[in-house]
C-alpha cells in the first residue's frame, strides 16, 4: 500500500468512531477528519438531525466535491496521512470510485448495544439509519476491487484495544504507538459542528474503556434489531480478533 494514502474509517453512528478518530489523532503523522461527507448526506436526503442547519452551513455538501478535494491534500502530504472518519450511511450518489485510493476500515457494533444510543438522537431510527446493511454491501465492494478491509467490532476493541489496534494498524502500515489508547478529556478541534448534539460520552473519555454492563434491551426496538442482526453478524464473522491473525 501507498505510504500517503488516505485511511478511511467507514462506521455506523453511536459504534465508538469518534473515539477511533481521537485515537488516530494521538499519532504524530496523521490528520483527522470528521465526516466529512456529512453535509453532503443531509443535503441528498433531506433528514432533520439535530443541527442540521449548522451541519450544512459549515461544510460543502457537495460529496464528490469533497472527496476529491480531500484526495488533492493528501497528495501534497509526504510525510502524513488523513484519516478520514466516515459514515457508511453517508455514501449515498457518490462516485464512489475515490475508495481506490483509500485503505478502508469498518467499524461496527453489537446492534444490542447501538440501538438504544442511536434512538435517544433519533427516535424513529430505521436500518438505513444503522449502516449495518450499508456496511456489508461495502465491504463485499472493496472485496470485489481488490481490498480486504479490516473490520473492528467496538465491543472486541474496548475489551482488548490494545491488540486490536495494533493489529488494525498493521492492517493500514500505521506504526503502532500505545499512546493511541489514550487522549485528553473534552473536545478537539476537529470535532464537526454536530458535536454538542453527539460526543458528550467521548469528551468525558480519556481512553478506550471497558464495554458497559448491557441493560434490559428495549422491547419497542426488537424488530429493528431483527433487521439488523443478519448483517452484523455477516460482518462480525470476519472482525479482528485478538487472539489471532486478522
Amino acid at each position: 500500500m501507498a505510504e500517503n494514502r488516505p485511511i478511511c474509517l467507514w462506521s455506523g453512528p453511536r459504534n465508538v468512531s469518534t473515539a477511533m478518530m481521537y485515537s488516530f489523532a494521538e499519532l504524530p503523522a496523521i490528520d483527522v477528519v470528521d465526516e466529512p461527507l456529512y453535509g453532503h448526506y443531509l443535503r441528498v436526503t433531506g433528514l432533520e438531525h439535530p443541527g442540521r442547519d449548522d451541519v450544512l452551513a459549515s461544510m460543502e455538501t457537495d460529496g464528490n466535491t469533497v472527496m476529491r478535494a480531500l484526495l488533492r491534500h493528501q497528495s501534497t502530504m509526504k510525510d502524513r496521512r488523513l484519516f478520514l472518519k466516515q459514515m457508511a450511511h453517508h455514501l449515498l450518489e457518490l462516485d464512489t470510485n475515490f475508495l481506490d485510493a483509500m485503505d478502508n476500515i469498518l467499524l461496527i457494533r453489537d446492534p444490542r448495544d447501538m440501538l438504544p444510543s442511536l434512538t435517544v438522537q433519533i427516535p424513529e431510527a430505521t436500518l438505513s439509519d444503522t449502516g449495518l446493511e450499508q456496511q456489508w454491501r461495502l465491504y463485499d465492494d472493496l472485496g470485489n476491487r481488490g481490498q480486504d478491509p479490516a473490520v473492528v467490532d467496538s465491543g472486541i476493541l474496548l475489551s482488548d484495544p490494545g491488540p486490536v489496534m495494533r493489529r488494525l494498524c498493521e492492517r493500514v502500515g500505521v506504526a503502532y504507538d500505545p499512546t493511541m489508547l489514550h487522549w485528553k478529556p473534552g473536545p478537539r478541534a476537529e470535532d464537526g459542528v454536530w458535536a454538542p448534539h453527539w460526543y458528550h460520552a467521548v469528551h468525558q473519555s480519556s481512553g478506550f474503556h471497558a464495554p458497559r454492563v448491557k441493560g434490559e434491551f428495549p422491547e419497542s426496538l426488537n424488530d429493528l434489531l431483527g433487521q439488523c442482526k443478519p448483517w452484523y453478524d455477516k460482518l462480525i464473522a470476519v472482525a479482528i480478533q485478538p487472539d489471532r491473525a486478522p
